[in-house]
């Protein structure tokens, strides 16, 4: 039978993550086994690829303090691409509790060691984007270092380093269940065989709850479908803009090429393991767009070139991370709300410190720990997009 240290089931973004910080901090021998033919196929390629540490809570800022340092020098450490633009993300406030609210969080930001996030007044932003509708804009924030990513590329390049180190992957391989003893996890069988071991890190995106189940974990993670919309190429807006969100409604949208790429959270969506463009949505997103950036109403838009992805969401839009005491050796790296790409980084630096350590410097992880739910001390994060 094969053997290996660590079993990561998963290769898209976080588990790619989890690998290389593993590897990378002498573990020898790590196996990621990923169901599809080709990584990427879940969430990760389809994702919006922004990062950010304007959030509102300690967790995930401190996590982002990690993660977005780490793209900017990823190129460099991991010798792989991973596409980090620093053009920074944009909130436009449109009431006095929007601004009350982004105080509070940029107070947060601020006080954790985030050095390049400001307020900003009506007359900033527009001064900076004077194609903005502005006569309902009463402020906002702006944070530089924000910006976007390659997901595909940071997959790869995480993976590559892993597997250029001594880790493997076996892809179109089906994990089909987890075997425990009296000290907890022995074995996982898939359709390539069975594979001894102590450690297996659950890091199935928006499939985990199912491979939590394997050892009779309950895991509160359900999927949720997010659609975004590319348009044409458009030269009407600068490309050097940064994400900008409308918290009005939650239109957000980015440049991605030569034209944008558009995104809203369609509060009619249900949960569900839906795949699908709805065609209809395309109407949806593009009033929402001319309302707030007029020149938008005449954006090219070929539906068929749009696409629809699942976020892994969680009761407090946190992600569960670390054991579960109940069946040693087993550990989560799950349900992320749509914060995956942003903080595979940081993921991967604290599951490789909890595995190989027992714990991590980089926040309290007995804050996302899977306990949280049972015992009523969940953390809402309020800055979903």
């Amino acid at each position: 039978m094969r053997a290996a240290e660590v079993v990561i089931v998963g290769g898209g973004i976080v588990g790619s993550s989890i690998a290389y910080h593993l590897t990378a901090a002498g573990c020898k021998s790590v196996l990621v086994i990923e169901r599809e033919s080709a990584q990427g196929k879940g969430s990760t390629g389809k994702s919006m690829g922004g990062v950010r540490a304007q959030f509102s809570t300690p967790v995930s800022i401190q996590m982002s303090l990690y993660s977005i340092p780490f793209y900017s020098r990823f190129d460099e450490q991991l010798g792989y691409p991973c596409g980090y633009r620093a053009q920074g993300y944009l909130f436009c406030a449109t009431s006095a509790s929007h601004m009350a609210y982004l105080r509070q969080n940029h107070a947060t930001q601020v006080g954790l060691g985030l050095k390049d996030a400001r307020l900003l007044a009506a007359g900033d932003i527009r001064s900076m984007f004077p194609q903005l509708r502005a006569d309902d804009i009463i402020g906002g924030s702006f944070c530089s270092s924000d910006g976007f990513v390659d997901p595909y590329s940071v997959m790869n390049g995480f993976m590559s380093w892993a597997c250029d180190h001594g880790a493997e992957l076996w892809k179109n391989c089906a994990v089909t269940g987890i075997e425990c003893d009296s000290n907890g996890i022995a074995m996982v069988q898939s359709s390539r065989g069975e594979v001894g071991t102590r450690i297996v890190v659950n890091c199935a995106g928006a499939w985990a709850a199912s491979v939590a189940k394997m050892v009779n974990v309950e895991l509160p993670v359900e999927p949720l479908r997010r659609m975004l919309v590319p348009t044409e190429p458009f030269d009407d807006f600068p490309h050097s803009a940064p994400m900008i969100i409308d918290m009005s409604n939650g239109f957000h949208f980015r440049p991605e090429g030569r034209g944008f790429l558009l995104a809203w959270n369609d509060p009619e969506e249900k949960p569900g393991y839906k795949t699908d463009f709805d065609p209809a949505f395309v109407e949806k997103i593009l009033t929402r767009a001319a309302d707030r950036v007029p020149v938008f109403e005449n954006l090219p838009v070929n539906p068929k070139r749009a696409w629809a992805g699942l976020y892994e969401m969680t009761p407090d839009h946190h992600p569960v991370l670390g054991p579960v005491p109940e069946v040693p050796g087993f550990y989560l790296a799950n349900g992320f709300s749509g914060h995956g790409v942003m903080h595979a980084p940081a993921t991967g630096k604290i599951l490789a410190d909890v595995i190989l350590r027992g714990q991590t410097d980089l926040i309290d992880a007995s804050l996302l720990h899977l306990s949280r739910f049972a015992e009523n001390r969940m953390i809402e994060e309020t800055a979903v997009l």
